[in-house]
């Protein structure tokens, strides 16, 4: 078994992961651990956008008071203030390295300034872009510069397994519970690597695979959440998936973002007989934020018992449909849908989790040793609902601060003096019950959007809550009595992450953003963060 020491491991090769490395890579050995390649992450599929004050008109007060109100009561005022008054700075990190962002001619002059697009929720235009591909844009740039930077090192194909803490080295250790480092698999060869570090990051990103219908990638499979629960860390707010109000409706595409910023443009929610529906539900119509949409349009569907809803276009002029969208515009093309005349069908889909491992302003967790930034990391950012765009931003915002408080301490860091035991597995194979495997996989995704979805009630949670037990128990003998594989270490992580987030759901007694259970209507006067540790549920 091979060991890997760093001054800095990073799990997780998203914009969070790729910019905190970054920014840390000056001061000693970087480690970066990608799932897949590491192309394969949520933030590529970003296509809205980014979002930072960055007109006169606009101002900081009104970015923090969008992000406030569709937090629905539950943000950390300081933590948003942090992230919103430190926007501007952190795109000037983007575009020194090399990041593009579209333009446009100011005045009737021949100079351009930064084309700002606008979004639910926002009341200004203060959404950067790069065509429909903004987050392929950042993440592509920061990924060239990590591949050419000499103290990074990329792994790909490494799937972490499980964090390492001092007292599993060492029972007898007096010291408080401290995160070492973690195990690996390097799935070219199926062999387990331990990696060693001072400090370990994680940047592991969603959870949107717990869900049978995702805009996500297919790994994102809450494997930080579900390695930091193990290891005694708190996790707050599960209940908050945010479902995107508008994927693309074919039976050929399951998970193609329709992104908002086609609604900023002027597009128009509608039904199967081309009524516009979103202003029966909030004043902003189809601009309202994102919980109130996809609430909205599930609400539809359930009373006239369609498929989907339409997103319509229509009013747009064709050429600027290619230009400010060419990936959705060629799509969409390929599916057989023209959007400069046809309305493109849509249905929600589980999409952005605002919830995660809880920890402070700059990334702690309760693990000495042990940080987390980006979408695995609950904050107190989003609150009960993000705003449209804040996301690319917090990838940013919490691997500025997180590298800002470890560079403080750099002396302070040292590498745990013992090694780990080798990592020990059955090597015996059962490829039968693989099958058993893809199929409990499937049962979770599927008792989740069913039971665990918009709309919620405790009969259903209960259900869930029940079957999710039962699913764990057999997860834990096959992780147990297998060989390793990839599969079963995606299942034990979402049926986890499942069972957590049914738990959370279970005691937020009240509905709040996201979160609608028809048991509890109303909002509490006292909102306050739903929190689970390992061993206190």
């Amino acid at each position: 078994m091979s060991t890997h020491h760093s001054d800095i491991l990073i799990v997780g090769s998203g914009t969070a992961g790729l910019a905190l490395a970054l920014k840390l890579a000056a001061q000693g050995k970087v480690i970066v651990l990608a799932k897949e390649s590491a192309g394969g992450t949520n933030s590529a599929m970003a296509q809205g956008g980014i979002s930072a004050v960055m007109s006169d008109e606009d101002s900081f007060e009104s970015h923090i008071q969008d992000t406030l109100v569709a937090g629905a009561g539950l943000c950390k005022e300081t933590v948003v203030r942090d992230h919103v008054q430190q926007a501007p700075d952190r795109i000037k990190d983007l575009i020194n390295w090399g990041v593009h962002f579209d333009v446009k001619k100011k005045g009737s002059e021949e100079t351009f300034e930064i084309d700002l697009t606008r979004e639910g929720g926002h009341s200004f235009r203060r959404i950067l872009h790069f065509e429909d591909q903004t987050g392929l844009e950042i993440h592509r740039t920061l990924l060239a510069r990590v591949r050419e930077n000499q103290n990074i090192v990329l792994m790909e194909r490494f799937y972490a397994i499980d964090l390492i803490v001092n007292k599993e080295v060492d029972p007898e250790d007096m010291d408080p519970v401290q995160c070492v480092g973690c195990y690996a698999l390097d799935k070219s060869n199926n062999e387990v690597h331990t990696f060693l570090a001072k400090n370990t990051l994680l940047a592991t990103g969603g959870a949107g695979k717990v869900y049978l219908y995702t805009s996500n990638w297919a790994g994102a499979t809450g494997d930080g959440i579900a390695m930091a629960y193990r290891v005694g860390a708190r996790i707050a707010n599960l209940e908050f998936m945010q479902f995107h109000p508008t994927c693309l409706f074919h039976r050929d595409s399951r998970n193609f973002l329709i992104s908002e910023a086609l609604r900023g443009e002027g597009g128009e929610l509608i039904d199967s007989k081309g009524n516009a529906f979103m202003k029966k539900y909030h004043p902003l119509g189809s601009l309202a934020p994102r919980d109130v949409v996809a609430r909205s349009i599930d609400n539809e569907m359930k009373k006239t018992g369609a498929e989907c809803v339409y997103l319509d276009m229509t009013k747009q002029d064709r050429e600027f449909l290619k230009t400010r969208f060419p990936n959705i515009y060629n799509k969409c093309l390929e599916y057989g849908i023209d959007m400069a005349t046809q309305p493109i069908p849509v249905v929600p889909a589980a999409h952005y989790l605002c919830g995660g491992i809880l920890t402070d302003l700059q990334g702690r967790t309760d693990i000495p040793g042990l940080w987390a930034i980006g979408e695995t990391a609950c904050t107190g950012l989003h609150g009960a609902n993000r705003l449209a765009s804040n996301s690319l931003l917090e990838c940013l915002t919490t691997a500025h601060n997180c590298a800002t408080e470890i560079i403080s301490r750099w002396s302070s860091y040292k590498l745990y003096a013992k090694n780990p035991k080798p990592w020990t597995h059955p090597e015996e194979s059962n490829d039968d019950e693989m099958i058993v495997i893809n199929h409990m996989w499937d049962e979770i995704r599927r008792l989740m959007w069913n039971y665990m979805g918009i709309v919620r009630s405790n009969k259903r949670l209960a259900r869930a809550q029940h079957r999710l037990q039962n699913i764990l128990a057999e997860t834990k003998e096959y992780y147990s009595n297998m060989k390793i594989h990839s599969d079963i270490l995606e299942l034990r992580n979402i049926a986890t992450v499942a069972d957590l987030s049914v738990e959370c759901a279970l005691r937020r007694q009240e509905s709040r953003g996201i979160h609608y259970n028809l048991d509890y209507t109303e909002k509490s006067p006292n909102p306050t963060d739903t929190i689970v540790v390992r061993g206190l549920i």
